[in-house]
């Protein structure tokens, strides 16, 4: 690509992001409410809520760990394939238009969880419990949100394209060219997003042992 076209691309890119700067920042936000939301869940359990739900999780952890058995190639399987699974489902609401809502629920929820499984564990064991939470979430994340909030976005973009072309004769975009593009940009998050599937299932899982056996234990 030369430096006309990589130009050109660069200043596509921009203006896309101005003229749809507010539905970006919407998911933005409703990610980070998310977030609140399931840290506050967490301040909201009882005590004996807590120790309950702790025992369990660090039975499942210390036996995941040091389960030999376990196959990193087959984490990366499994992680890809729901990775995959969750970002088709987010390509075919935004095909729906009806299915703008739902993004907007998985979203709001991929955020519940993080921010519940963050403050959990700092609740339960500070300042180990956000390394262990580190370690276990934030490489792979550094990938994953970015990319879910992008993907959440045009979808809820392309829905509009949709009912634009439904009900405004001065909608000029052929829906078939916005179709294409967004097809491909949901190609490419696949791809980007097996970069994460791999973070997650060999880097993450090396740190989390190393950490378990470290600190944890």
């Amino acid at each position: 690509m030369n430096p006309l076209q990589l130009s050109r691309k660069q200043n596509t890119i921009l203006q896309h992001i101005v003229k749809y700067h507010t539905i970006y920042l919407f998911t933005v936000i409703l990610f980070i409410t998310g977030i609140v939301f399931g840290a506050i869940i967490v301040n909201s359990m009882t005590f004996i809520q807590k120790e309950d739900l702790f025992f369990y999780l660090e039975r499942f952890f210390l036996g995941y760990l040091q389960e030999d058995s376990i196959s990193q190639l087959e984490l990366f399987k499994n992680a890809l394939f729901y990775h995959i699974q969750f970002l088709a489902l987010i390509f075919f609401l935004g095909i729906a238009v009806i299915g703008v809502p739902i993004i907007w629920v998985l979203l709001f929820v991929k955020g519940v969880a993080i921010g519940f499984t963050v403050g959990f564990f700092v609740n339960q064991l500070g300042w180990q419990g956000l390394l262990f939470s580190f370690a276990s979430i934030a490489t792979q994340n550094l990938i994953i949100i970015p990319v879910y909030i992008i993907a959440c976005s045009l979808a809820m973009i392309f829905s509009i394209s949709i009912l634009q072309s439904i009900f405004s004769r001065r909608y000029k975009q052929p829906i078939v060219q916005s179709f294409f593009r967004y097809s491909t940009a949901f190609i490419c998050f696949m791809v980007i997003i097996s970069l994460a599937a791999f973070m997650e299932s060999f880097v993450s899982f090396e740190s989390l042992k190393w950490v378990s056996n470290r600190f944890i234990n």
